[in-house]
């Protein structure tokens, strides 16, 4: 099962403060033994929302947002796309992450929707209608 692990924004995050080289050295380690166990798919750490931006659908409607954005902890800082059996794996894996923060900080972990979850909604020609061969 693939999974996103998240890595919620902090105050420390959004003002840009970057971790120390203690943090990304415990980090790069915390990964390299992701990479060896074969589980990390890919992962990366994001800039501050006020470098962002988001766009807002209403119907054909675009709307352009210029951040930063409210909410700070619903904000994502960094994130991993893993490969694991299950999402016990998983939990198990980010217990023995480094803080990805100087302070409290939290990494939520989603499943990835599978083709098999839209098995009753997506017939067998379906599939493979977007194939152009």
């Amino acid at each position: 099962m693939r999974v996103m692990v998240i890595v919620k924004a902090t105050k420390d995050s959004e003002d840009g403060i970057l971790p120390t080289a203690s943090a990304l050295k415990a980090m790069g380690e915390f990964n390299e033994e992701l990479v060896r166990a074969g589980i990390m798919l890919t992962g990366d750490g994001l800039k501050p929302s006020r470098l962002g931006k988001r766009i807002a659908f209403n119907g054909p409607d675009r709307e352009v947002i210029d951040g930063p954005f409210a909410q700070t902890r619903e904000l994502v800082a960094g994130f991993w796309i893993w490969e694991v059996k299950t999402m016990d794996e998983a939990v198990a894996w980010v217990k023995r992450c480094p803080n990805p923060m100087p302070g409290p900080s939290e990494i939520e972990i989603r499943p990835f929707y599978e083709m098999d979850d839209f098995a009753e909604v997506i017939s067998p020609r379906d599939e493979t209608s977007h194939d152009p061969a």
